[in-house]
């Protein structure tokens, strides 16, 4: 019995670490979906700006907002739609790539 839940948890583990492409906008995590608090326009220079005050580069996805693992490649889409493929980790995407979407 331990031997099957042992080999259940793993085999579920091993598909919770499986990669997935998430498609949603460049943002920061203290903004989120709404940029209109701080005042600065456009959305691409108010994400970059809360970044350069302390928040990290997210990505708005629906409702939910994901932190991203990588801080350097997401600044180059800033405000922009891409595709992220990664792993989900809690509300943390652990990013293997991130590329324009069309």
């Amino acid at each position: 019995m331990k031997k099957t839940l042992l080999l259940f948890a793993g085999a579920a583990l091993a598909l919770s670490a499986a990669p997935q492409t998430f498609t949603g906008v460049i943002t920061d995590a203290m903004c989120g979906k709404d940029h209109s608090m701080m005042g600065v326009k456009p959305d691409s220079k108010c994400v970059i700006e809360c970044v350069k005050d302390g928040s990290k580069y997210a990505l708005v996805v629906g409702d939910n907002v994901y932190d991203l693992s990588d801080q350097k490649t997401p600044e180059k889409f800033a405000a922009q739609k891409v595709k992220v493929t990664g792993t989900l980790n809690g509300k943390t995407i652990q990013v293997q790539s991130i590329t324009a979407a069309k």
